[in-house]
């Protein structure tokens, strides 16, 4: 399921709740997060930076406790990195506007912007805070319970 929204409607804040209240649960939850950034985890000389820049197409990172995985690729798609994650009960992917995959929109009256959901009728459902006059089902945005209800249902 798709998360997403304008800027500053709180897309982050409700994808953090719904993973703590879907893994609360017992489901296995995995994230996917897009960004228009030019974001570099690597610090420039470190090994793993030294493995990429001479060209690794992957380079995990491992410790005793967690791993990073990073791998060169031209605009991965959901349909990619789909691919690339462990078997799970739920992937929840923040940031995706277009797109076919099922998506909830997180709307705020205060961004001052008009909800996607209202000419995006691939947005399923609309978490907000007031009314935005959509035709897609409305959810509270301050009921996280309600909203994995939903989401769990679809």
């Amino acid at each position: 399921m798709g998360v997403v929204g304008h800027k500053n409607a709180g897309k982050t804040t409700l994808t953090a709740a719904l993973v703590a209240e879907l893994v609360r649960r017992g489901l296995r939850v995995s994230t996917l997060k897009h960004t228009h950034h030019a974001v570099d985890l690597e610090v420039p000389g470190t090994d793993t930076h030294r493995h990429r820049m001479a060209g690794a197409q992957q380079v995990v990172l491992a410790t005793d406790r967690r791993l990073t995985l990073m791998e060169e690729a031209e605009a991965p798609d959901i349909a990619h990195l789909l691919t690339r994650l462990a078997p799970c009960d739920v992937v929840l992917a923040e940031g995706w506007k277009a797109g076919r995959h099922p998506r909830i929109e997180v709307w705020r009256p205060e961004t001052e912007r008009a909800p996607l959901a209202r000419t995006d009728p691939t947005i399923l459902a609309v978490a907000a805070t007031g009314d935005p006059e959509v035709t897609q089902p409305v959810l509270d945005l301050n009921d996280v319970g309600r909203i994995a209800d939903w989401l769990c249902s679809n």
